[in-house]
């Protein structure tokens, strides 16, 4: 892509130059004297002029940094917000893939966790930060409604335009609360075709929903008709966005390892059922007696089934061939792993071998646990250990065990690579903080010269920019109809939106703060605010997404336009 920014580039560049000379005249005004050599008389040249305008006009357009191109025309200002908005397309391009690089060398944990979400914010940051950073208090004043239709425009297209067609993309036949893989037979059907994401896109669902607190804390003053108190509570908010912030990463950074113990724990607790289950089916009677107590009788010919060499005492290799011989193939088990816990359970005496009383011991205590666990999957039945076998197995799914479904097999030239993604990075940052202010200012010429509000524009226009990468690595993930490229989806749509309640909302009440500009924003707030919540809870609540659920997310973008237009224009409210 280097070679397209280049050509845009050149363009750009090419646009700036403007002829300049000197006028030759034979007015009698105080100007340099000379004589062509050939006609008799004085030729006199005027004061430098332009070519491209007159010295008594007025400039109605700032270049910025000087150079950079400018107008006051209607198209003039439309082509500048195509052509700066791509470049920050391209930004928003090569930090994404430089984000990507620097994943596959060090991995999940700070990476993942503090620097990818941050660099997906940045083209999002640097925006809102140049709309109220230059000028004068007055004209950023007028500018920052630009940062702040980004910031409302941004989040709201993620949870609405683009939540509900990943939707579409992405979705399976459901049967039995679950999204099947790679199957999509039954078409448009809005209950019975969908998606299905694991519980920890739940919880970030979750997160994403109280993420919209310090919007809430910086609205306090205007909820409660108050005006006094109004930077106080720009601080208060500040200093909320920036801890929840700092929390958010924290939470980022340690997530992958709780995501592996909670996995771990499902899949012993899934190899328990299956046990259970292998031993229920090959007995004959139950487990249980009439007084709820271990059926010896069955359990000691269970035991000496399992005790293939008669010594009264089952081994490793005994535990092994009864665990492989359960054909758990519906996880990805680590059959060594699951045989030193089942094996850690049973030998309370440390002797590396089971006898038959820590079998019955082991085995009552797996039955009672079975017994008293609360199941509500809706395909258990009568029998409590199928019952219990079948929750066993939907937890780990929910889980999204990762495992064995993208092999990494490292990168072949770590040197060259981790170069590449530090240019990568470089330039993408660059190019945002370069071409940030002028897109700002051609926003608000486009606005001036169409009478449009900026809001509105960069509501509309500017995420398009900013949210390419997520919006075209969402659809690729989830195109892939899959339960865990579902969960990816979503989890980076809500991480996305998290960011921007978070990073891009603390640098732009940092801005207010610090310039003493008006905070005015209730209307935009309030779409914030319910967009996240609304998506927040729905998306905490259910890990199953029918296809009808994508007309709840494409309601609310022009419900949010509709709602600010009305409360700004109508009653008045701005």
């Amino acid at each position: 892509m280097a070679h397209n920014f280049l050509i845009l580039l050149t363009i750009f560049v090419s646009l700036t130059v403007t002829a300049s000379g000197r006028l030759i005249t034979t007015t009698n005004s105080p100007t340099t004297l000379i004589n062509d050599g050939v006609h008799e008389g004085i030729l006199r040249l005027n004061p430098l002029l332009s070519l491209s305008s007159s010295t008594n006009e007025t400039e109605l357009c700032e270049q910025t940094y000087g150079f950079m191109p400018c107008t006051t025309t209607v198209l003039g200002n439309l082509f500048l917000i195509l052509g700066y908005g791509y470049l920050m397309f391209l930004a928003a391009t090569y930090l994404s893939a430089g984000s990507e690089l620097m994943l596959e060398i060090l991995g999940p944990g700070i990476v993942g966790g503090l620097f990818l979400p941050i660099l997906g914010a940045l083209p999002d940051a640097m925006l809102i930060l140049v709309s109220g950073l230059s000028g004068s208090p007055e004209t950023a004043q007028d500018q920052v409604s630009v940062g702040m239709g980004l910031l409302a425009g941004s989040t709201v297209m993620l949870l609405t335009v683009i939540w509900g067609a990943c939707i579409i993309i992405g979705k399976c036949d459901l049967q039995e609360s679950i999204a099947l893989d790679n199957q999509d037979t039954k078409g448009f059907d809005l209950v019975g075709s969908g998606v299905s994401t694991d519980i920890w896109t739940s919880y970030s669902a979750m997160i994403m929903a109280v993420s919209v607190l310090p919007f809430i804390v910086v609205q306090f003053p205007q909820i409660l008709h108050l005006t006094s108190g109004r930077q106080l509570a720009v601080l208060i908010g500040l200093i909320t966005s920036i801890s929840l912030l700092i929390a958010y990463c924290i939470y980022q950074v340690y997530q992958p390892n709780i995501q592996k113990r909670r996995i771990a724990f499902a899949k012993h607790k899934h190899v328990r059922s299956g046990i259970l289950r292998y031993l229920k089916t090959n007995a004959f009677g139950g487990l249980l007696n009439d007084q709820g107590q271990p059926n010896q009788e069955v359990l000691y010919k269970l035991f000496n089934s399992v005790d293939v060499n008669g010594d009264g005492h089952l081994s490793v290799a005994e535990l092994r061939a009864l665990v492989v011989g359960m054909q758990l193939n519906d996880i990805n088990l680590n059959e060594d792993d699951a045989i030193d816990k089942v094996m850690k359970e049973f030998d309370t005496s440390g002797d590396e071998e089971v006898d038959f009383q820590e079998f019955i011991t082991g085995i009552a205590h797996w039955l009672e646990e079975a017994r008293g666990t609360k199941i509500n999957s809706p395909i258990a039945g009568p029998d409590y250990i199928h019952e219990y076998y079948e929750e066993t197995k939907r937890q780990h799914y929910l889980l999204g065990d990762e495992e064995g479904d993208d092999e990494e097999n490292g990168v072949d030239d770590p040197r060259r690579t981790t170069i590449k993604a530090m240019l990568l990075l470089l330039l993408g940052t660059l190019i945002a903080a370069l071409f940030a202010d002028p897109l700002v200012g051609a926003v608000d010429g486009f606005s001036t010269a169409t009478s449009i509000p900026s809001f509105f524009i960069s509501f509309i226009f500017l995420p398009l920019a900013t949210n390419s990468s997520e919006a075209v690595s969402a659809i690729i993930f989830a195109s892939r109809k899959k339960q865990r490229s579902a969960s990816l989806t979503f989890s980076e749509l809500y991480g996305a939106a998290t960011m921007n309640n978070l990073l891009c909302l603390s640098v732009f009440l940092a801005l207010v703060y610090v310039r003493g500009l008006t905070w005015d924003f209730t209307s935009e707030v309030l779409v914030i605010v319910i967009v996240c919540v609304v998506m927040g809870i729905f998306g905490s609540l259910r890990t199953i997404f029918p296809l009808w659920t994508s007309f709840i997310a494409f309601i609310l973008y022009p419900f949010s336009l509709v709602l600010v237009y009305v409360l700004d224009y109508v009653f008045g409210w701005s």
